[in-house]
This record gives C-alpha cells, structure tokens and sequence, in this order.
C-alpha cells in the first residue's frame, strides 16, 4: 500500500536533481516553481503565501540534511509534491543546525488532510535511513529518485 501511495503521489517531472537556490527563501520560490512550471498550482500566490506563512511559525528545516517546507490551501485539488537535491547544502535552519541536501514541497487541500499526514510520515520515516539519503543525493535522473522513495517504502 505505501509504494502504491508513494508511486501515486511523486511525479519525476517535480524532481529536481540541482538546486539552484542559495537562500532557503529562493530555494521554497524554486520548489513552487517546479509545481507552477508543471500547472498544477491555481493561485500560486496563496500557495507561497501557506507555505512562507508555515515556514515563518517554524522551520520545517529537520535533521539529516532534510527540509520539508509545506502548506495547506484549497488552491491544489490534491497532495503536490516537488523535490530538489542541493548536494552541497543550504540553510535551511534545521533543528540540527546542518545545510540541508534534500528538499521536499509539500501543499496539499485545506479540507484534506489525510495524504498530507501520511504522506509527511512516511517520507520522514524513509528519510531517517542514512543509505536512502546518500543514494537520492548520487541519483543520475529524477526517475531514479523517485524509485529509491517508492522502493524504501
């Protein structure tokens, strides 16, 4: 069922495997973007605004190397998800206080919150593997990212 849910929800079109951000503002305007660029986004001003609104409450910044800045609106009919690789890191004020590598987006409906809590879950639960984390980081192809996610669920 996790793989399943996995493989319905990461798209490798919404991978990106260099960051080109050196600001963790820059690096959530260029997550946005990757789901803008793909027209997935109704308003995208109200998505940067949840987002930029729950990264100001708390870093989403975590341990490990990973950020996942996220929001919640009713500008998106379901859970979005952008990632973006910074192999030599950005900061991103995690908890650890480390430049965080692995970026992921997260947005998903107001009234559906479901999938965005067990997607927030699992991915953490995945990400907590050091191997996952360093294989994501060497990937080749955002095809190849998704499947180390899909496969480690």
């Amino acid at each position: 069922m996790t793989q399943a849910f996995f493989r319905s929800v990461l798209r490798p079109e919404l991978v990106r495997l260099r960051l080109q951000a050196t600001t963790k503002d820059d690096a959530i305007h260029e997550l946005l973007s990757i789901l803008d660029e793909a027209e997935l986004l109704r308003d995208r001003g109200e998505a940067e605004r949840v987002v930029f609104e729950r990264e100001q409450a708390m870093s989403t910044g975590m341990e490990n190397g990973i950020a996942i800045p996220h929001g919640k609106t009713d500008s998106v009919n379901h859970l979005l998800v952008g990632i973006a690789l910074k192999p030599d890191g950005i900061d991103f004020s995690a908890f650890d206080r480390q430049l965080t590598t692995i970026l992921i987006l997260v947005i998903s409906p107001l009234h559906n919150t479901g999938p965005h809590l067990r997607f927030m879950a699992e991915i953490s639960k995945i990400l907590r593997n050091a191997d996952v984390r360093e294989r994501i980081l060497r990937a080749q192809s955002p095809e190849e990212v998704v499947s180390i996610i899909v496969s480690a669920a």
